[in-house]
Formats: C-alpha cells, structure tokens, sequence
C-alpha cells in the first residue's frame, strides 16, 4: 500500500474517533457545567474540558473568557480549531474522498452522510436544548461509520491502519480525560470523597460510556483508584488503555505478517502492552498516577510517530 493511501485511512479512523471523543467531552463537562455550586459557575469544569481536548490556549487566545456557549460553538462548530467536531467530519470526509476505492460503499456512504447532515446545522439558530440531540447524533454516526467498517471491509492493510488510528486516538483520550480530573478538576485532597467528587467522576465514566459498566463489574460507589485501574489496566473494558494496546499490538502484527517485515512500531507497542500488563493499581498511584499517564501520552504519541515513518506517511 502506498505511504499516503496508508495515511489517509489511519487519520481517516484518528478523525472519526476523535469527533466522538469531542462530543463525550462536551458532554461531560455541559453535564457538571448545569449542577449548582460546582466549581466558579462551571468555568473550572469548562476549563478542565479544554485543558483534556489539548486546546485550551487557542480557545484563550480566540475567546479570553469561559462561558458555556462561547466553549461548545469553539469546540462544536469552529472550523479554525482542527480538533473540533466539524473540523474532524470534515478532515475525515476528505480522507474518505480520496481513498474512495479504498473503501467499501457502506463506509463512504456513512461518513459523507454524517458530513452532509453536518452542513446543514446553523450554529445561530440552534436553541440551548438542542445541544445533547446533536451530541448523541455525532456519537451514532461514528458508531455507524465504524460498525460499517467492521462488517464490510476485508481484513487486508485497509482495516488493519483503520484500527491503529481508532485506537491509538482512543487511547490518547482515555489517559487525557483521567489525567485532567484527578490533576486538573480536583487539585485539593479535601475534595476527595464529596459530593463534587463523586458527580465529576461519574461525568467522566459518562464521557467514555463506562458509568453503567463500572457499577456492574465493581457493584460499588465511585473509588478513584478503582476508576483509574477500570480506565488503565481492565482488558474487558474498550476504552481502557490496555484493551486499546491489545487491539494496537494486533494490527501492527497483520501488518508485520502481511508485509513480512517487522517494524520499531511494533517493538514499541508490544514494551507498552508489557508495561500495561505488568502494572499494579497501587503502584502506579504510589508513584503518581498524573506522571504516569504523561508518560504514556508520551509514550503512544512516539509510537504513532514511529508508525508514520514505518509506512512512509509523509510519501
């Protein structure tokens, strides 16, 4: 497969699942942004919702001040920041575009819809409580984009660099969102077990669909170490970073067996699954549970880094 084709399909998937971890995030912090007294009127909420999204000081520089409305259009609709939910449509659409042959019709189909109907919305005309219908629609569409990937496409290098870009940004978005509530929402020990506690991390647990599951594998109140063993180390839940490195490793070994080569990505992944494996809750919170997520940010950016210049991305 040609470098760019390679490419255009890993940051087709990155896209995709990025708008939906955006309409999580939004999600998360519009809900803790309407309960009273939390935080300053919500604005530490919002603050914390842009600081996990990675664009805090474009928005500063952009808006100044945090409201609600100002926040949600910046990350909902402004084309000028390239991790908003238009933006990501509209870089996955013309990925989508220009690997046509690539694809199957039902995945062309599913991401040229979502793109259409997105066009369509008028951010001026749109009333405060159209907000979670909007946010819902965008995470069907990316579940139906990747339900059609899923059930159509032959599992060649197509799917296998569709799977390292969903997972590698799923990833990358677990370990922001953990990270930004237990260093940047909670930042005093006294909060440790209130009522604000327990609200912002059960937002977060919304955020990446896991608040209902929590309750069934744990059956108890929200604990942050067993939150952040659910999120870390849990191979049955989908968005933890080890059940995304389980998925990472994979495809990087179909793409070693298919082209009969063995990449440094590869080496990389397999040290993180590794570490993931050998990782105890415990441990990982005695020696800080906020240096050992920027390490493993680090850590994925660098392997996608590697597997950009493995498969020629740049040719």
């Amino acid at each position: 497969m040609l470098g760019r084709t390679a490419n255009d399909l890993f940051w087709l998937s990155r896209y995709v699942e990025r708008a939906e971890n955006m309409a999580r995030l939004i999600e998360a912090g519009y809900r803790i942004a309407l309960l009273p007294r939390v935080g300053e009127d919500g604005k530490q909420e919002w603050a914390s919702t842009l600081e996990s999204a990675g664009c805090a000081e474009q928005y500063h520089a952009r808006h100044g001040t945090l409201d609600t409305r100002s926040v949600v259009d910046f990350l909902l609709f402004d084309v000028s920041n390239p991790s908003s939910i238009h933006a990501c449509i509209d870089t996955a659409r013309r990925n989508a575009r220009a690997q046509r042959t690539a694809l199957t019709r039902e995945m062309w189909e599913s991401i040229n819809g979502s793109w259409l109907e997105f066009q369509s919305l008028r951010p001026d005309t749109l009333r405060s409580d159209a907000l979670p219908r909007i946010l819902d629609w965008i995470k069907e569409r990316s579940a139906a984009y990747r339900g059609a990937m899923l059930n159509t496409i032959l599992r060649n290098d197509t799917f296998f660099f569709s799977q390292l870009g969903t997972f590698l940004e799923r990833a990358d978005n677990t370990a922001r969102i953990l990270d930004v509530k237990y260093y940047v929402l909670l930042p005093s020990t006294t909060m440790i077990g209130s009522g604000v506690d327990n609200v912002q991390w059960e937002a977060i647990l919304r955020s990446v669909s896991a608040h209902r599951s929590y309750r069934w594998v744990y059956k108890d109140s929200y604990r942050s170490w067993r939150i952040a063993d659910y999120l870390i180390l849990n191979r049955a839940m989908p968005r933890s970073l080890r059940a995304c490195y389980s998925e990472i490793d994979k495809a990087l070994d179909d793409l070693s067996s298919l082209y009969g080569e063995q990449k440094p990505c590869l080496a990389t992944a397999k040290q993180i699954l590794s570490i993931l494996d050998k990782e105890d809750i415990d441990a990982i919170f005695q020696s800080g549970l906020h240096e050992f997520l920027l390490d493993f940010i680090a850590r994925n950016n660098r392997g996608a880094h590697e597997i950009s210049e493995a498969y020629h991305f740049s040719s």
